[in-house]
């Protein structure tokens, strides 16, 4: 299927494994789930380094004692936080096989904030494979990112993301 990719059998710690994901059969695993990363926790930390870095510094994000007396009762994470943590989630649950020489963030199709997340919550990111496309020499993979937020329904947000890759 993908030109000049050796077949290789990888193995990843994460939540769940796919056997036999390669770059030659990476397009038989499309409409899978491929994998479920770690929590990792929004501390209020995490959110004003955020906010230094981007310099967005609304109360909401950064002045716990102003957010607690607001509806959602204390400060959240911006929204583009929990998107900039897409990329290691990504990698953590093993989107791109082994093999690979090259991995680019090519952008976004989709994208939808659809619940805050509060100071100290734990989020994941569930990521199910799309579409794997030639382009440019390599594969660009889309994956729909689901990112939960332990104990609530509604996920932080939904993503599609798109990630250029190239063998080594």
């Amino acid at each position: 299927m993908y030109g000049g990719a050796k077949t290789l059998t990888i193995t990843w710690e994460v939540i769940m494994t796919l056997e036999n994901y390669t770059l030659a059969n990476i397009t038989d695993f499309i409409g899978q789930e491929v994998g479920v990363s770690d929590w990792i926790t929004i501390d209020q930390e995490r959110i004003n380094a955020f906010a230094d870095a981007t310099l967005d510094h609304q109360w909401i994000h950064v002045d716990p004692e102003k957010a607690a007396q607001s509806p959602l009762g204390s400060t959240i994470a911006h929204g583009y936080l929990t998107l900039s943590l897409l990329s290691k989630l990504i990698e953590e649950v093993g989107v791109v096989p082994s093999g690979v020489g090259h991995v680019l963030n090519y952008g976004a199709d989709k994208l939808r904030f659809t619940s805050f997340v509060k100071v100290n919550a734990r989020i994941r990111n569930r990521v199910e494979l799309i579409s794997a496309t030639p382009k440019r020499g390599g594969l660009l993979l889309k994956t729909l990112n689901t990112v939960e937020i332990e104990g609530e329904d509604r996920p932080a947000l939904v993503a599609e993301i798109l990630t250029l890759i190239f063998p080594a």
